[in-house]
């Protein structure tokens, strides 16, 4: 895998990658949008604790595969309020640690849950292993 980010393109707006290529045969994973409920179903009000939980479940979803965030080659992040964007960023920063896949960031009006600020869906890729 490797990140690319052509000087004719312009630079990243954060920490992500404008291209993640991938080459030759591998497993693909799809991880389903994630939000920010916790274990007994309950949503947080606010955002650092939904975007905590959210992006653990990201973590989880990709450690239940044999993954880890080094595999993920693309996000898309769903954010209902703007005001949102810089915590959003740090805590998806903390996670990401190193890795810097390609990303897309979408304001929107909602989410399925009016309660719900922040959704995030991931797409991950482990090479397969030489035998």
């Amino acid at each position: 895998m490797q990140y690319l980010n052509p000087a004719d393109l312009p630079a990243p707006a954060g920490p992500y990658s404008q291209i993640t290529r991938v080459q030759g045969p591998g497993e693909w994973l799809h991880i389903s949008g994630q939000v920010g409920i916790d274990a007994q179903g309950h949503t947080p009000e606010g955002i650092e604790e939904q975007a905590e939980l959210t992006w653990g479940h990201v973590v989880r979803a990709l450690r239940a595969a044999g993954l880890g965030m080094e595999h993920v080659v693309k996000t898309t992040t769903y954010l209902v309020d703007r005001a949102d964007i810089a915590p959003m960023r740090a805590i998806r920063l903390r996670h990401l640690g190193e890795s810097r896949p390609a990303s897309t960031l979408v304001l929107v009006q909602g989410l399925l849950d009016p309660a719900w600020r922040i959704e995030v869906e991931a797409v991950a890729y482990r090479p397969l292993q030489a035998d």
